[in-house]
């Protein structure tokens, strides 16, 4: 029987994550940690509300059955953290934390929703791909024995705060045009939440391609969407 744990369950992504979880025959039992009940309901589901997020690592080790998958689908933007450095307490340090309090549990694969170009040319210039940077790092460095990354483009679809309505509004409509294109730009929450537990169960059954696998943005797609076409 397999368990799995999410935080950030009530994000844009994380949710999808959770939704896609609760439908799977992979894994039996899921437990999240949130500042927020999630809205889904399950029996394999038990859901832990803590506002004080410095305590949510002392709760993953109390988790029974212990998870031996762990999602890290945490993340805010600048305005709705209230400035950079609120941001980067949050996008920075507490996944590192997490990531940290999951290794100690003994939890084997931990999975991380980054960002794509948090490796590019101009990266080390943006405070939000050194955030990215940092947490994925951190996680190469805890030697999980299966890290999975995930770097998709623009996240796409409906949420509560839009980093940027317009533009997302923009690309969200252009697979009407051109879907291939759409897809270099960015993928919709639930194709990025369906490509991490579809990693994660490969992972499970020893078909991931390296022990640290990063996902791009064409492989969020394949499987995200394209495999579950099949």
């Amino acid at each position: 029987m397999a368990t799995a744990a999410v935080f950030g369950c009530t994000g844009a992504v994380g949710s999808h994550i959770l939704s896609t979880l609760l439908d799977s025959d992979a894994f039996t039992s899921i437990k999240t940690i949130s500042r927020r009940l999630p809205k889904s309901q399950s029996p394999k589901l038990e859901a832990h509300e803590e506002a004080d997020t410095s305590k949510w690592g002392g709760m993953m080790s109390k988790l029974r059955p212990k998870p031996s998958t762990v999602f890290n689908a945490v993340g805010t933007s600048r305005a709705a953290a209230g400035g950079l450095q609120n941001q980067w307490k949050i996008d920075h340090d507490l996944c590192i934390e997490n990531a940290r309090a999951a290794k100690e549990a003994g939890v084997k694969t931990y999975v991380f929703i980054s960002s794509a170009g948090t490796r590019g040319m101009l990266s080390g210039y943006m405070p939000y791909s050194k955030m990215k940077v940092g947490v994925e790092d951190a996680i190469k460095e805890l030697d999980f024995e299966q890290a999975i990354i995930l770097r998709p483009g623009m996240i796409l679809g409906e949420r509560e705060t839009p980093k940027a309505p317009f533009f997302e509004k923009l690309v969200g409509n252009l697979h009407k045009i051109s879907p291939s294109f759409q897809d270099s730009i960015g993928q919709d929450q639930k194709i990025i939440g369906r490509a991490a537990v579809e990693a994660a169960r490969l992972a499970q059954e020893g078909k991931a391609p390296s022990k640290y696998w990063v996902l791009e943005q064409a492989d969020v797609v394949k499987y995200g969407r394209d495999e579950w076409r099949e």
